[in-house]
């Protein structure tokens, strides 16, 4: 690896922020400490949008796991009842390091669940099984419940915890992307500019590198790619990175690497750019955050109605309507942020001038994401995002189990939204273990 792509692979924007500058709560204290210790410290139950009808092709499972990601869970479901991959549904990604609750599907024409074996692993568990006539697609919940223990702080600090999740419930969660859109090495959206960049070589550098950040994860893999030793980067990249190691097979066959790069697959490659949106988004809510701006309308933003995400323009008429005051206190709309694309609706005046320097500070106009769509035949879609998002039935304890003390946060979030967002608004400087695996 020459000095320029060292260059290009140390290269980051001061305005993409993986975690929180902000916090909303900065006047009180975090209660610090640790979450995901153990699987069974993070609960989380999918609230599904639909029950299924009884009758169908499809086999709606609803399945608990732990230690597992759903991606992992959806190759044991296709190898089980041997169909493709693209037979099974689900309708969000839930975390590995927890115990989660979550309704799968799986595409079964003509066949019946009696003629299946039952599953044996010890990570799951069925829990009911029903009968729908179309696939589990992503989306398709209303949203998810959590309940989380802090480890390592004393019970007490629920006086802490208590007023942050009192504040939230009030005002809305700022809907930050969390840090597990950034993956293990927090560079996701990195690998996502260099792709809409269309530096090849950036994106393979980010993607198999060492990575001063985090030198130690899997080393001797990545330092053998920088030596250019692509069969000894493959033997040694973990069986699990199957990313790295399709892009590493492919450089092994003689592909450059532009070549290598169309390896990680189109799927791959869009979350990857999603993960770039969720950069430049969370530095605009950043900023709303700083101007006490992220829970009221200013001129020109664009509005997202929560019960169906459907968006409106804020002009005068909007702020002479009575009603707009108070459909902001009910949390019935927020103001909205850019998930940059092709096709996305922009904002006007002082918001607008937010979200295009966002871009602009990540080294884009408008017009370039419209152009690389066109160029690539990879899609980077426009959407909006709301700024806020409600918090729903919060609930706080402290005490004590036989693994020691512990602050127990539970509440509900729509789907889309992040629990660990809201957990380092409790924890301030504690610190998560938050795994989202790239592809999803």
């Amino acid at each position: 690896m020459d000095e320029a792509a060292r260059a290009r692979v140390r290269a980051s924007d001061a305005s993409t922020h993986v975690v929180p500058r902000v916090y909303l709560t900065a006047d009180v204290p975090g209660v610090g400490g640790h979450i995901k210790e153990r699987p069974t410290d993070f609960l989380v139950e999918e609230e599904p949008l639909y029950a299924p009808t009884g009758e169908g092709e499809h086999l709606y499972l609803f399945i608990e796991k732990r230690a597992m990601t759903t991606l992992e869970l959806v190759d044991l479901l296709a190898r089980h009842f041997k169909v493709a991959r693209t037979a099974v549904g689900y309708a969000g990604l839930k975390d590995k390091h927890a115990v989660t609750r979550q309704v799968m599907s799986v595409h079964l024409p003509g066949k019946r669940e009696e003629d299946y074996p039952e599953i044996e692993d010890r990570r799951i568990g069925v829990l009911w099984m029903d009968r729908h006539a179309n696939k589990l697609r992503v989306g398709h919940l209303k949203g998810n419940r959590f309940s989380i223990k802090v480890r390592g702080v004393p019970p007490t600090h629920v006086t802490r915890a208590l007023p942050v999740l009192t504040r939230l419930c009030r005002t809305g969660v700022p809907n930050r992307v969390g840090e597990q859109r950034f993956g293990f090495l927090e560079n996701n959206h990195l690998i996502g500019r260099a792709i809409l960049r269309s530096d090849a070589q950036a994106v393979l550098d980010l993607l198999l590198g060492p990575d001063e950040a985090h030198p130690d994860d899997q080393r001797p893999a990545r330092e053998a790619y920088a030596r250019g030793e692509w069969a000894e980067a493959f033997a040694s990249m973990p069986r699990q990175l199957k990313t790295e190691r399709n892009v590493l097979h492919a450089l092994m066959r003689g592909a450059g690497a532009e070549r290598a790069q169309r390896a990680m697959g189109r799927t791959v490659a869009e979350y990857y750019l999603t993960a770039f949106q969720s950069a430049i988004f969370n530095t605009v809510l950043d900023r709303r955050l700083e101007l006490k701006a992220f829970d009221t309308l200013l001129a020109g933003d664009v509005a997202q109605k929560h019960e169906n995400l459907a968006c409106f323009d804020v002009d005068e008429q909007v702020f002479a309507d009575p009603s707009t005051a108070e459909r902001l206190r009910a949390l019935e709309i927020s103001p909205s942020g850019p998930m940059w694309g092709a096709g996305m609706k922009e904002a006007a005046g002082v918001p607008g001038e937010i979200e295009r320097a966002a871009l602009a500070d990540a080294g884009f106009a408008p017009p370039d994401l419209a152009a690389f769509d066109a160029r690539e035949g990879v899609s980077c879609a426009g959407a909006r995002r709301p700024l806020r998002v409600p918090l729903i039935d919060p609930e706080v304890e402290g005490g004590v189990d036989e693994f020691g003390s512990y602050v127990r946060c539970a509440f509900g979030l729509p789907r889309g939204a992040f629990a660990t967002v809201v957990m380092r608004e409790v924890m301030k400087g504690g610190e998560g273990d938050a795994e989202e695996p790239a592809g999803a």
